[in-house]
């Protein structure tokens, strides 16, 4: 009796020490099949373990399972996991009396699993680095927000929400500034910036330590704007045009104001050559430039005369100031004439077919949508999936494609090291999916589970986000209407 009393003591002091040995995780998901992004292959029957916005574990879900307990299990059999989705290119806009119509795409992009964004500059700059950092101190729900801050732009430009400069003086003002600002890159746009301070600009945002894209002028060729120093070129018609024979002389013609503008961009449209765009991409992939396409917007813009979005299911997601602004292009795409929109469905073509051009000589492809203000019925979240869509249809592999949106923007912003695939020590952006993209690109859109900073996401969270969105439009909309 005393030796039974005895052993049941040791066993009930032995429990704690086994529970205890056992550790403990916010999230496990179990029976998974991981994507590989980089090696492009599955891995399947893995469990992944999070504690807070880390991933802790990965590995045979057996093992890992016996290891770690966890607060929350999510099922992952039968399903395909891969990292967080980036949107490199998009934009805040419309003015100070649309943040909260700008505000509210925040869910929309989580619900469309993009964990991470990067704003490349509108005309509410100060509005955005707000939310950055109430995104960062989880006072804001949204995903990882990253911003150029206000653009560098000449006087009276165009576009609102600049940093204006006429001279030097100014550009080093503005790059101070905007290191002041603490952006995560700068943007430089040429509507009345001179070519030679584009290129000064350039040189001065690398020579502050910061990354540098955005609009190289008629008058530069992108070899002028790669050799001072771009970090990334933004839409896909600057690498066509890097493939223009004449190329040189025709920016030379266009900034000594012996051609037009309409004429340059004609006999850019007239002039690629495939040996001289494979030489120029071999330059941008030993420099070390990215090429976000945005081909989606240029696909839309490209066939207004004959896709019909009023129909548009996410019309409804979209607030009624914002669609507003969508008329400005629709308004120009109408007027039109035939020969011009035969024109445009050409262009269109021959520039994204440079797509596996780049692919084959080297070049980093990072997806970005251009979604957001003005850009007609280019919607935030769904565009992404519609983009990687068209790097497919184009002649890229879903693989590449996938690539694009996931580990692209992580190695530009040099956090490799943090982002773009699951495994330990990495950041928990997560997407689950229902199917495998590796087979089928549009399986991005297959969406089960987000967990963004370790936050779990489920589809019934997911719908609710948009349901939200939804409302809160048809709100927006029933005001309007009075």
């Amino acid at each position: 009796m005393k030796i039974a009393r005895i052993m049941l003591s040791a066993a009930m002091l032995l429990q704690p020490f086994q529970a205890g040995a056992r550790e403990q995780a916010d999230v496990l998901i179990r029976h998974a099949t991981v994507i590989d992004v980089e090696h492009a292959r599955t891995i399947p029957d893995q469990a992944i373990a999070t504690r807070g916005e880390k991933i802790v574990a990965v590995g045979d879900d057996a093992e890992v399972a016996k290891a770690w307990g966890a607060g929350r299990e999510v099922d992952g059999k039968g399903r395909f996991l891969i990292p967080g989705l980036w949107d490199m290119h998009m934009h805040f806009g419309g003015g100070p009396d649309l943040a909260e119509e700008n505000k509210a795409l925040l869910p929309l992009y989580v619900a469309y699993g993009i964990t991470t964004i990067r704003d490349c500059a509108g005309d509410m700059p100060y509005d955005v680095l707000g939310w950055r950092q109430e995104i960062a101190d989880g006072k804001l729900f949204g995903p990882r927000l990253l911003t150029s801050g206000p653009k560098i732009e000449g006087i009276k430009p165009v576009w609102k929400g600049t940093l204006e400069t006429g001279s030097e003086a100014d550009v080093d003002a503005a790059v101070a500034k905007l290191a002041g600002l603490k952006v995560d890159f700068v943007k430089i746009t040429d509507s009345t910036l001179k070519p030679e301070l584009f290129l000064y600009a350039v040189g001065k945002v690398r020579a502050a330590g910061l990354r540098a894209s955005g609009h190289i002028p008629m008058a530069l060729t992108v070899g002028q704007a790669v050799d001072a120093g771009i970090s990334s070129i933004e839409h896909l018609s600057y690498a066509y045009k890097a493939g223009v024979k004449d190329e040189a002389r025709i920016a030379a013609d266009f900034g000594a104001g012996r051609i037009d503008r309409a004429q340059a961009q004609a006999e850019l449209a007239a002039g690629f050559d495939p040996a001289t765009a494979m030489a120029s991409y071999a330059r941008l992939r030993d420099r070390g430039v990215f090429v976000t396409p945005t081909l989606n917007i240029e696909r839309t813009l490209a066939y207004l005369d004959s896709d019909d979005h009023s129909k548009d299911a996410f019309l409804g997601l979209i607030g009624p100031g914002i669609r507003k602004t969508y008329q400005w292009r629709i308004d120009r795409s109408a007027k039109a004439t035939p020969g011009e929109i035969e024109a445009r469905h050409q262009q269109y073509q021959k520039t994204a077919a440079v797509m596996p051009m780049l692919e084959k000589a080297g070049v980093t492809i990072m997806a970005g949508t251009d979604a957001g203000f003005l850009n007609s019925f280019d919607y935030p979240g769904l565009a992404l999936h519609q983009e990687l869509a068209l790097y497919v249809k184009n002649g890229l592999s879903p693989a590449g494609a996938l690539a694009a949106a996931t580990r692209a923007g992580p190695k530009w912003f040099g956090v490799l090291d943090r982002y773009g695939s699951v495994e330990k020590g990495k950041q928990a952006d997560l997407l689950l999916l229902d199917r495998n993209p590796l087979e089928d690109i549009s399986a991005t859109q297959s969406i089960d589970t987000v967990i963004l900073r370790g936050a779990v996401q489920d589809r019934t969270a997911l719908d609710r986000l948009l349901a939200e969105a939804r409302a809160k439009v048809a709100r927006w909309d029933a005001e309007m209407a009075k």
